[in-house]
């Protein structure tokens, strides 16, 4: 008895060969209409998912745009710290509080003129500082307009606003303030420290200019420790030399964080765009 032959075509077959398409039907890895070359889309439209649709950062690599989750809280912190340091001392300053009496003690034990103390303090002076900024200021413009950088004088016209920034802060603090003076150097107005805001600031933000044109690390570590090394060498000048209090350079201390804080994030913002 022979076998009746099955029909072929028909659901369940066994064949050995490859399965034929069926007309009017689309099969779902096939390119998409336009040519994306997409394996499940039709079309050569972008995905709707959020991650599909993230762009990809200056060097290719997807993730998020700046600011990133967390970044916002570090930078209050980073800032509030030096702010809320500022406005205590401040406070101490204006109600006559017990901090001053530490303050009077740390300056009495370390009040000795010399002529080291008195040459430190000089570096505060706005003869000294300001000239030293205009050529970082000129230098780092200079550099920057060479390498075809974008806006290439915006970074130096901003430490030229924030360096007149600082008289503008300081001397209506003085007069708020009216602190006065030591017994080596008597009167009222000495909160805080203009010599100390000067160097801090001036010094500080030639060195953020000049530092990312500098192509050796070592370098660059050495320009930001001198900074520092200077700017402590005119505060403990100020201060042995009975010029200001203590207290007088730590409330520029943070004023001028807070500051070049400042000024370092719009650089970062800058060179980012």
């Amino acid at each position: 008895m022979r076998d009746t032959p099955r029909p072929q075509g028909t659901v369940g077959d066994i064949r050995p060969g490859p399965p034929q398409l069926r007309p009017g039907r689309a099969l779902a890895h096939t390119t998409g209409a336009s040519g994306s070359g997409s394996p499940h889309r039709s079309d050569s439209r972008p995905p709707q998912t959020p991650r599909g649709g993230r762009r990809t950062d200056l060097i290719g690599r997807p993730g998020t745009t700046p600011p990133v989750p967390g970044r916002p809280a570090f930078l209050i912190l980073l800032l509030g710290i030096p702010a809320l340091l500022f406005a205590l001392i401040t406070w101490q300053v204006v109600e006559d509080g017990p901090l001053l009496r530490v303050d009077e003690r740390v300056s009495r034990a370390l009040v000795y003129p010399d002529r080291v103390s008195a040459g430190l303090a000089d570096l505060g002076n706005v003869e000294v500082a300001i000239p030293v900024l205009v050529v970082a200021l000129l230098w780092s413009a200079r550099q920057a307009r060479r390498a075809g950088t974008d806006r290439w004088w915006l970074p130096s016209t901003a430490a030229a606003a924030l360096m007149a920034l600082v008289p503008a802060l300081v001397v209506p603090l003085k007069v708020l303030t009216d602190r006065p003076g030591t017994v080596v150097s008597p009167g009222t107005g000495y909160y805080p420290s203009g010599h100390t805001a000067t160097a801090a600031v001036a010094y500080g933000a030639a060195t953020l200019l000049v530092l990312p044109w500098l192509r050796s690390a070592r370098t660059r570590r050495a320009l930001v420790i001198g900074y520092g090394l200077l700017v402590l060498g005119v505060s403990f000048g100020l201060v042995r030399r009975g010029w200001h209090w203590p207290l007088d350079v730590v409330g520029s201390w943070c004023l001028c964080t807070v500051l070049l804080l400042g000024f370092w994030l719009f650089l970062a913002r800058h060179s980012r765009r």
